[in-house]
């Protein structure tokens, strides 16, 4: 790894500031919900590095940093929260929810688990047409008692699908900490129950994620199998904007893994020592970042939403005769009844 790369890395971490922003703006009202992804940054930046543009990613909800190594925009992530008309969805998925079909990743789906069985199935896909290429699969330790996950690694390996689980155990799944989710040794071992090849990596030295990774996905394509990963980090921020994570653990929990076991701090004392970067270039990046992530947030802010007819669409390949009628319906509401919405902060009704 050279050291241009790992400065890359750390770079694209370091935009996890945006997470802090987002997080503020919807404590303020400005967009309705969001999720952060502290404290996993090696975890979900490392993974991603090591997988090919060809692989197709099934992510859960705190990939965001998937999605950006791969080239998705700062405006991109801005207007999806928003629900901009720009939104590539649309403005029909509640924040968070990113959907990236030129970059291979599929949409976000809040519904826990099921996005596992459909990287295998799309793995199958994969091995039956001969394509090289691996399906990968992102979840949690919460997520992994969902009986979806069952279904899929035991499918993975009796079909011998090229898919890599990656399962982020980051200590809790909302407020239930691990001691009380499992008594075995966390995840990873249950791979032997299905005959799986499998890998457990400090999820919080990117540096063993990216190794760990590109040695299973080379395992995987070889021997056309699955294998679970197993990412050892924690979750630094509150689940999401519905939880306070203070009434389940303490301060001095996170502190310690915010401050002496950061993923993001790690890297930049490696790189520090070896002269690769210094504290002044972190002032400055930091300053870049975070003009970067608010001309992107302003942007959007400012953007009008979408047109309320777009609901109707994509819901099938061509509208129904249901729909056809329900959309004639609403376009009829809002002609007669427009004054009582603000429907100048959409797009126009045509």
């Amino acid at each position: 790894i050279n050291a241009e790369y790992g400065k890359q890395w750390y770079q694209r971490r370091v935009r996890g500031k945006m997470d802090k922003i987002l997080l503020q703006s919807q404590r303020q009202g400005r967009i309705s919900f969001y999720m952060t992804c502290s404290g996993e940054e090696a975890a979900v930046v490392g993974s991603a590095a090591a997988l090919e543009m060809v692989d197709t990613i099934f992510t859960q909800y705190r990939e965001v940093g998937v999605y950006l190594w791969r080239g998705f925009t700062l405006d991109s992530v801005m207007n999806q929260c928003f629900a901009t008309h720009k939104d590539n969805t649309k403005g029909r998925q509640m924040p968070i929810h990113y959907s990236a079909k030129s970059l291979n990743i599929q949409t976000v789906s809040s519904t826990l688990a099921t996005q596992v069985p459909n990287a295998v199935g799309y793995a199958y896909s994969n091995r039956i047409s001969g394509r090289d290429a691996v399906s990968v699969a992102f979840f949690g330790e919460g997520a992994a008692s969902e009986g979806d996950v069952h279904a899929a690694m035991n499918m993975a390996a009796t079909l011998s699908c090229p898919t890599l689980f990656i399962c982020r155990n980051n200590g809790y799944a909302i407020s239930t900490s691990t001691k009380d989710q499992y008594v075995g040794d966390g995840i990873v071992v249950r791979a032997v129950g299905y005959g799986m090849r499998c890998i457990r990596i400090d999820g919080n030295d990117v540096f063993a994620v990216y190794a760990g990774v590109k040695a299973a996905r080379a395992l995987a394509l070889e021997q056309s199998c699955p294998v679970l990963i197993e990412l050892m980090t924690y979750r630094v921020g509150h689940h999401s904007t519905s939880d306070d994570s203070t009434a389940y653990r303490s301060i001095d929990e996170v502190n310690y893994w915010d401050r002496e076991d950061s993923p993001v701090g790690r890297l930049a004392q490696h790189l520090i020592t070896r002269g690769l970067w210094s504290t002044d270039q972190e002032e400055s990046y930091a300053k870049e970042c975070r003009k970067e992530i608010m001309t992107a947030f302003a942007r959007a802010e400012s953007e009008k939403g979408p047109n309320p007819l777009w609901m109707f669409d994509d819901v099938y390949d061509s509208l129904s005769d249901h729909l056809v009628e329900q959309r004639r319906e609403m376009r009829e509401h809002l002609e007669r009844y427009g004054e009582n919405y603000s429907l100048e902060k959409f797009m126009p009704v045509e």
